[in-house]
């Protein structure tokens, strides 16, 4: 499980809220949103660049990384998760449930947001602002499956969909959700467990995506791509998937 200080957290939370919407996070927004001073959020984007989380992009904002992108949807999906309990089974009011959230989501762990999500019957949005919950990254096709994913946690992997990582960035997939033949085809590609992956281009407006896999390139839907969910680097040492071909690397 990848470990995170509050504010590093509050931080990654507040830029995903900016690059959701498709928009750079630029230092005085994230300064009024944090209820901070812009110096504290350069100096706080610095060290988050530092670590490969986020990239800055001179006059205009930061943007997570991959990495900073998984991270980041472990934080939000708690937050979500926990507006949709504290308002529709413990009643709070919808101007109440943010802040309350706010406090919650820092000290609830892996296996209870999954339970949460389960009891809660795995809602897509939260419920002040409709804003969709981000993925479940367990190895579960649907809620049946997940008590049996969560007694086989990824093991602390940091895991986001290929669809958010950006063109440059790498990965090993991790496993492709669903059952159909989308997936079948997904796999028929080469993309299967384990599999090195470099993104080479990415269509704006939620336009293809291009990946390297084994010095081949290939080309997915969006929407495909998001089926997809990558182990992406979190400074820790890889392990061979057992389920990979021989020969992972795609670079």
């Amino acid at each position: 499980m990848v470990r995170m200080s509050e504010s590093v957290e509050e931080y990654l939370e507040a830029i995903y809220n900016f690059n959701e919407r498709g928009e750079l996070a630029k230092n005085q927004e994230l300064a009024r949103k944090l209820k901070v001073s812009p110096p504290s959020v350069t100096e706080m984007t610095q060290k988050l660049a530092d670590r490969g989380l986020v990239t800055h992009e001179p006059y205009k904002g930061v943007m997570l990384t991959g990495k900073g992108m998984a991270m980041a949807q472990q934080v939000v999906r708690k937050h979500r998760l926990l507006e949709r309990f504290l308002h529709d089974t413990l009643g709070l009011k919808i101007e109440k449930v943010h802040d309350e959230a706010c406090k919650m989501e820092h000290s609830i762990g892996n296996e209870a947001t999954a339970a949460l999500c389960d009891a809660l019957k795995s809602p897509k949005t939260c419920p002040d602002d409709g804003k969709t919950i981000p993925a479940c990254t367990l190895k579960a096709n649907d809620c049946s499956e997940c008590k049996k994913a969560r007694e086989e946690e990824n093991g602390g992997k940091l895991l986001t969909q290929l669809s958010r990582l950006r063109p440059g960035e790498k990965g090993w997939v991790a496993f492709v959700r669903g059952n159909g033949s989308a997936s079948r085809r997904i796999t028929d590609m080469g993309l299967c467990p384990g599999t090195g992956l470099r993104v080479e281009n990415a269509a704006p407006f939620n336009g293809p995506i291009q990946v390297s896999i084994r010095k081949t390139n290939l080309v997915l839907g969006r929407e495909l791509a998001e089926t997809v969910f990558v182990e992406v680097e979190n400074g820790t040492t890889r392990v061979h998937h057992p389920d990979a071909p021989p020969n992972i690397d795609a670079w």
